[in-house]
């Protein structure tokens, strides 16, 4: 896993971004999790908005997205989560976490 200050400097960068998937009433689809796969080998840090009123169906989509993914979630706030896959080779135009070193 990743150490405190690696998971403190992920939810500062982590801010400052906008979901780059929304999932809604028809729920999580192999098309969205492929989406979300590739957003993650693209950006290594996302969030993920989970459009629902009930908890445990939120908790459910976000664990199911973690194990479908291989990514892990650094923070929860309501209904968006912040997760986080290292890339195998991350673009420094396209990593997120790469971009923000170079700020």
């Amino acid at each position: 896993m990743t150490s405190k200050a690696e998971l403190k400097r992920f939810r500062a960068i982590g801010h400052k971004l906008k979901p780059n998937v929304t999932i809604a009433g028809k729920g999580l689809s192999e098309s969205v999790v492929s989406e979300i796969k590739r957003s993650l080998a693209d950006h290594e840090l996302i969030k993920v908005r989970v459009n629902t009123d009930d908890r445990k169906d939120r908790d459910e989509t976000i664990a199911s997205i973690v194990e479908q993914t291989t990514s892990s979630v650094i923070q929860t706030i309501g209904n968006v989560a912040l997760l986080y896959k290292a890339g195998k080779k991350p673009n420094p135009k396209l990593s997120n976490i790469l971009r923000s070193e170079l700020l």
